[in-house]
């Protein structure tokens, strides 16, 4: 078994969760999550204050900080068979891939055992 956790945009989670239950993944975890990634600030902004330009909008403040600033996410986790990661990443990507920093990251790592807490079941029964 293994665990696919998906960190996505916000306003991507309602086509995710309708594409992954087309793809025959019903069951998932949701939490809104906040993070950032590597992209730093971008310096010619700050040049052009260090220059003796003013800040003159909100949106240039913005865009001088963007670096430091916890960006709102989604994060999915989801436990599939080894034989359905494959699947599930390729679903994921599709919807949430649009070629632009922040359009998220999948993690896979495997699943050593689960119990399902109603009935003690044990490994694949228990999903």
């Amino acid at each position: 078994m293994k665990e696919v956790m998906a960190i996505i945009r916000m306003d991507m989670i309602s086509k995710t969760k309708e594409a992954l239950l087309k793809a025959d993944f019903p069951a998932l975890t949701c939490l809104k999550v906040m993070g950032r990634g590597k992209q730093k600030v971008d310096f010619s902004l700050v040049e052009n204050l260090i220059n003796g330009h003013e800040i003159g909008s909100p949106v240039l403040a913005e865009a001088i900080s963007e670096g430091q600033r916890l960006i709102p996410k989604r994060l999915l986790s989801i436990v599939v068979q080894d034989e359905d990661v494959e699947k599930l990443v390729e679903t994921i990507i599709s919807v949430n891939q649009k070629g632009h920093p922040g359009d998220g990251k999948i993690f896979v790592m495997p699943v050593v055992d689960t119990i399902k807490v109603r009935t003690e079941e044990y490994g694949e029964a228990a999903l």
